[in-house]
């Protein structure tokens, strides 16, 4: 018995999984390579890089996907979304997921250079507005996620909505771990699933040993609600920075980037996300989804791969019995 496969566009998965793109260069090179030559759907983020960069991580991808299929994940919200986006397109990503805010400019771009786009939704309203845009497929991204927040409700009350709203591939985000999670998600009539955190606690996950290592210590009162300078609430992990900003003690900006097209300026979001990416994972933010307390282990991404089609096959005999 095998899982189903994943086609958005003319691109087809064998497994129905895409690795959520984590910024800032957690999701990089070596792991989306890795996941796609799993069988996979391997992403980059973009968010927080350069232009020159995010082509360099993209053909470092390439070069590990065994053939594979490669994403991009850039936020809407960034100020170099355009020029990000075009340039992912123009060396031939496979597809672009984009959120954190709604674009229509991108869906333009994607029919000039024929790759698919992935918008990230929260409502069955913005789904259908991307499915009239010409999106490829939606991403249903619940309150379970890591990162930048677009919904208070589950991902699994949403999904059947969106599922019902739209012809095109439905993908879950959101609270996903296992194979029998992965499970639950396809029988809402989900054509795949997301997942960011369990990726992010791998071998071949750029995170420094540290944030890894909060990943697989953390229990669930670890995992926290923080106030975003971007304008979304976002879910992380609890430390000594989370343990600042609710003191409303917020570290000052010492040079702004102008990273984001809108920004709150309560701090500098890509400085704290850089200061985990680099191992201080005390005064730097390190984002993670609602599974981060059910995380164990820091596996190769083959080794996971296989550990999840295994559980989805034992989800489904169970289910046969």
């Amino acid at each position: 018995m095998d899982m189903p496969s994943l086609t958005i566009g003319s691109h087809t998965a064998r497994l129905p999984i895409i690795q959520g793109g984590m910024a800032v260069r957690i999701s990089m090179a070596p792991l989306a390579g890795a996941v796609a030559a799993a069988g996979g759907v391997g992403l980059i983020a973009g968010s927080g890089l350069g232009v020159d960069e995010l082509v360099s991580e993209i053909r470092a991808a390439r070069d590990r996907a065994a053939g594979g299929v490669l994403g991009v994940n850039i936020m809407v919200a960034v100020t170099k979304f355009r020029e990000l986006v075009r340039a992912a397109m123009a060396e031939g990503i496979d597809l672009v997921v984009a959120g954190a805010g709604f674009s229509r400019d991108v869906f333009a771009w994607g029919r000039e250079f024929g790759v698919p786009v992935v918008p990230i939704v929260g409502s069955a309203r913005v789904a259908r507005l991307a499915e009239k845009f010409g999106a490829s497929a939606v991403i249903v991204e619940g309150f379970e996620a890591g990162g930048h927040l677009g919904t208070d409700r589950p991902m699994l009350e949403l999904l059947p909505e969106i599922v019902a709203a739209v012809q095109i591939p439905v993908i879950g985000a959101g609270g996903v771990a296992t194979g029998a999670d992965i499970k639950r998600v396809l029988d809402l009539g989900a054509a795949g699933v997301q997942m960011g955190s369990r990726f992010a606690a791998t071998v071949e996950s750029s995170a420094p040993e540290a944030f890894k290592r909060m990943y697989v210590e953390a229990r669930d009162e670890d995992i926290v609600l923080i106030k975003s300078p971007v304008g979304l609430p976002g879910r992380a992990l609890r430390n000594p920075f989370w343990e600042r900003t609710q003191r409303g003690d917020y570290p000052q900006i010492e040079r702004c980037r102008a990273c984001l097209k809108e920004c709150h300026k309560e701090y500098c979001i890509i400085n704290e996300l850089e200061m985990a990416q680099r191992g201080d994972v005390t005064d730097g933010l390190v984002f993670a989804g609602s599974v981060a307390a059910r995380i164990t282990d820091v596996p190769t991404v083959a080794d996971l791969m296989k550990r999840l089609e295994s559980e989805w096959r034992i989800a489904m005999q169970g289910e046969d019995r």
